[in-house]
């Protein structure tokens, strides 16, 4: 394929993908609005738009090389007898396991992104949103992007998972992170005990000093079972976003973790519009 070709099919995928997700959350975002008085175009709709023509007409290539580095590199002799096992049992058996293996381990690298100063930096990028709707899930700086992905996948690599398989996952994950992201508060009932309602994730983006909760990214039970679970009853009308200075502009957010953090920034407090972050307090992540 001629770098010409790859650019229109890319550039084709990429619009497809927008209006279909586009047709499906906006609707369910005007159904059920999680807050009713945000606008369909709010601000800074720009820049999330250019992080989701970033993340797919850019960076997801450079995820899948590098995934696939990373399955030749685990392909390896010891793996063997754990793959000719895995091959034997049902694809929805296997797929299963690589979810629910990928959730417990990015649960914990999740936690290690507001915890350790370097990984919090990439991280924040996504945490400066300020209005969370079906396209913000996309703010998202490519290597923190990148790092989840691997933790993401690690265990369908390591299963020998067939590629179809593993891009099936990938999907399914996507569009998730797009559900717990839109403007969306649904009446799920029990099933909010299982499933990770967007309204917990939201909470996951209050305006806090490094949130400490809500950290799994499919289901709660690891939150619950690890003492970092907050998702209180009521509307959503506390404040989103960071409490300590970020550049707004797309080339902007994607130097700024490359930039040394200023004494000044470091030592921020908590700005009047935050909440008080002891009323959030969980467990430390062990050093």
């Amino acid at each position: 394929m001629t770098p010409l070709a790859w650019l229109a099919t890319s550039t084709a995928a990429t619009a497809s993908s927008l209006l279909m997700i586009a047709l499906v959350f906006a609707p369910l975002e005007r159904a059920f609005p999680a807050r009713p008085d945000q606008r369909v175009f709010r601000r800074a709709i720009g820049v999330d738009l250019c992080f989701f023509l970033g993340q797919h007409l850019v960076f997801a290539g450079l995820v899948t090389v590098a995934l696939g580095a990373v399955a030749r590199g685990l392909d390896v002799t010891a793996l063997e007898a754990i793959r000719t096992t895995a091959a034997a049992w049902p694809l929805w058996i296997q797929g299963g396991i690589a979810l629910v293996l990928g959730d417990v381990l990015v649960y914990w690298f999740h936690r290690a992104c507001h915890h350790y100063d370097f990984l919090w930096r990439f991280h924040a990028v996504h945490h400066s949103v300020e209005q969370l709707d079906w396209l913000a899930a996309h703010r998202e700086h490519p290597l923190d992007g990148l790092f989840t992905q691997l933790w993401l996948n690690l265990p369908g690599i390591l299963l020998g998972l067939p590629f179809e398989a593993m891009g099936a996952l990938v999907v399914v994950r996507s569009l998730w992170a797009v559900f717990i992201h839109a403007n969306v508060r649904l009446p799920l009932g029990p099933l909010r005990w299982i499933l990770g309602a967007p309204e917990l994730h939201h909470w996951h983006h209050a305006r806090v000093e490094r949130t400490s909760h809500n950290f799994a990214n499919l289901a709660p039970y690891l939150d619950r079972l690890f003492g970092t679970y907050h998702c209180p009853e009521g509307p959503e009308t506390y404040p989103l976003g960071l409490t300590e200075p970020w550049p707004r502009g797309y080339f902007a957010q994607l130097g700024h973790p490359f930039t040394r953090p200023r004494t000044e920034e470091r030592s921020l407090q908590p700005s009047s519009g935050s909440i008080p972050h002891q009323t959030l307090r969980t467990p430390p992540l062990p050093r």
